[in-house]
């Protein structure tokens, strides 16, 4: 054995491999520059390799390319020996050499066929493309499922936050129209009684004049009822067919001469609106209220503007009185349509206006609603349910009602109501 590996390691008795080639310098530096190129790729790919296992040890089946670069390795230790045996037959290191790269070459061949099932299952950049869209895709519509979520949700507040409003003025009419009515009766039975007493006095008689001032102060708090009973949905109506534009187009000019010539007075009317069954005197009132109201928001003029429009479907029309003032915020907004509230200083409103206004288009089958538009100020939209085919019947002519202000209002009735 021993005498084996001194006979393979021997050199004494062998010739180089320039001797194959007659020393011809020609062929020997082609071998040798050859040689050198292979051996310098040979090395560089497992640097290569080493480097890119390094830096991402992710890298799935990472000791097959350890087992490469060992492999290749060897494999450019044997175009070294190539060139050492061009001068020194150093052939026993030589194979050497080529029994390792051959161990090496063979051991990383069967990896690689033991390995081959389990990388034709790893995803190809296509898969993981197509893989990457689908999760984007779901993402998306998860997003989306998160925004319709969020909006489902804030449309829920939203429609709870309606019902609590809606829950508390109807809290606040029952008993705003059981005081009003209460108070009303009272207030008719000293109008009566102060009237017998004036009729009562004789002409000359100096009590006739604090009696009549005892009398207008009378009339004053029955107006405050008579609203009152208004946003309580307990006034009295007489609805008949009424025909809107026509009633806006005639109310339009004593509408004119209450706002003031620093505000312009303009009309929208859309074209075959159906007819509706409201009581015009109190449609009349209820447009010169916000009409007053949008002259107050526009201190040193501005644009009113008085529109009709027909509600989708054409389910009814919708009475639109819109301004350029100063426009509310959402907490006044929120609040406009309650009783005795008002933004005006002390003694400049009494905060009724706006809630006989509500209470007149839902006693009417409507409702009363703020329309937020791009132009600033204010936008009251009064809709109203159409009328019946059978309803039908011409529209009586009926005086406009007076001002707020600069009429006295006629002595109210006892209202047949329960208290």
């Amino acid at each position: 054995m021993l005498e084996l590996l001194r006979r393979l390691w021997e050199v004494e008795n062998l010739s180089p491999h320039g001797i194959c080639l007659l020393w011809r310098p020609e062929l020997i530096w082609t071998h040798v520059v050859s040689d050198s190129l292979i051996a310098f790729a040979y090395f560089s790919i497992p640097v290569g390799l080493a480097y890119f296992v390094s830096r991402r040890r992710d890298v799935v089946f990472g000791w097959m390319f350890w087992s490469f670069a060992v492999f290749i390795t060897a494999c450019g230790a044997t175009h070294l020996m190539a060139i050492w045996t061009l001068w020194v037959p150093d052939y026993g290191l030589e194979a050497a050499v080529k029994l390792l790269t051959g161990a090496a070459s063979i051991g990383t061949a069967v990896a690689l066929w033991v390995l081959m099932p389990k990388a034709l299952t790893l995803p190809s950049p296509t898969q993981l493309r197509q893989a990457n869209e689908s999760l984007q895709a779901r993402i998306r519509e998860r997003d989306a499922a998160l925004a319709a979520l969020k909006a489902a949700h804030a449309e829920r507040q939203r429609t709870e936050e309606l019902l609590r409003q809606s829950q508390k003025m109807e809290a606040i009419g029952q008993l705003t129209g059981g005081v009003a009515h209460d108070f009303n009766n009272l207030l008719n039975v000293v109008l009566l009684n102060l009237d017998r007493v004036e009729r009562g006095l004789p002409e000359e008689s100096p009590l006739r004049k604090r009696l009549r001032d005892a009398v207008k102060g009378a009339e004053r708090a029955a107006t405050m009822t008579h609203k009152l009973l208004a946003f309580a949905r307990r006034q009295p109506l007489s609805p008949v067919s009424t025909d809107v534009n026509a009633q806006i187009a005639a109310f339009a000019e004593f509408l004119r001469g209450t706002i003031g010539s620093r505000i312009r007075l303009e009309t929208d009317l859309a074209s075959d609106l159906p007819r509706v069954s409201i009581d015009p005197n109190q449609l009349e009132n209820a447009i010169l209220n916000l009409a007053v109201n949008a002259r107050d928001a526009m201190p040193d003029g501005g644009t009113l503007t008085l529109a009709t429009r027909t509600l989708p479907g054409g389910e009814g029309l919708a009475v639109e009185v819109s301004d350029t003032g100063t426009g509310m915020t959402p907490e006044v907004e929120a609040r406009a349509f309650e009783p005795f509230f008002t933004t005006k200083p002390l003694g400049q409103g009494t905060g009724l206006g706006l809630s006989q206004v509500f209470g007149f288009a839902q006693q009417s089958g409507g409702n009363a609603t703020f329309v937020r538009g791009d132009r600033g100020g204010t936008t009251v939209r009064l809709s109203f349910p159409a009328q019946g085919p059978a309803a039908e019947r011409p529209v009586p002519t009926r005086p406009s009602p007076a001002a707020e202000s600069g009429f006295a209002p006629p002595r109210l009735p006892p209202v047949a109501v329960a208290g």
